[in-house]
């Protein structure tokens, strides 16, 4: 069986991942698995190419294929912020905790009516191989900012606590959805989707 990095820190990013490629027959590591400590300095400009910069870093690292992913949360009103800079968008040089981030996002939404509210989680994965190819493919899932934050909270994902999907109902976490819901909506299911036609591609040539 073939291997497979995951190149994240964030258990919440992991156990999805995991989820949604549970159907492949590879096996998944973490870098923690790998005992890769190092990080990345994020420089892209884009999720693109800081999708790209940690993948490419992890293969290099590990010499295992690594799928790695960045995103964020963007708001309409406000040109696309926080964007790539959702983890640090209020201090600059740091990460913010979640409830910094839930208070700072409504400060920011208030008196804006609910025809300029809207916004989305997107993000970019990336798939590095060994001998330098990296494909990519994106996800995302739009909705709008209400008026308060759902009482529900998931450590590392902020944003989902105020992404509300009109056409449901519901905010966008899994304590308000059907796990038919879940697998719809879910936008990093989406960019995986995508991209396991080409994981499977590349690692059954590798296994033969």
């Amino acid at each position: 069986m073939r291997t497979l990095l995951i190149a994240t820190t964030n258990p919440g990013k992991l156990g999805e991942i995991r989820k949604y490629l549970s159907d492949l027959s590879v096996e998944l590591v973490s870098l923690k698995d790998a005992g890769i400590s190092d990080s990345v300095n994020e420089t892209g400009k884009t999720f693109e190419e800081n999708a790209i910069l940690k993948a490419k870093f992890y293969c290099q690292k590990s010499g295992l294929p690594t799928l790695s992913d960045d995103g964020g949360f963007e708001i309409d009103a406000l040109n696309g912020e926080p964007g790539v800079k959702s983890h640090r968008w209020i201090h600059g040089d740091r990460d913010s905790t979640d409830e910094e981030l839930i208070r700072y996002t409504f400060k920011q939404m208030k008196g804006l009516p609910r025809v300029r509210r809207g916004a989305q989680l997107r993000l970019v994965l990336a798939f590095a191989l060994p001998d330098g190819q990296v494909f990519t493919q994106e996800g995302k899932i739009h909705g709008i900012v209400p008026l308060q934050p759902s009482a529900v909270r998931h450590t590392g994902f902020p944003y989902r606590s105020i992404l509300f999907i009109p056409e449901l109902n519901k905010y966008y976490d899994h304590e308000h959805m059907t796990e038919g819901e879940s697998k719809k909506y879910n936008h990093r299911r989406r960019a995986l989707e995508k991209m396991k036609p080409r994981i499977k591609k590349i690692l059954q040539e590798e296994k033969e």
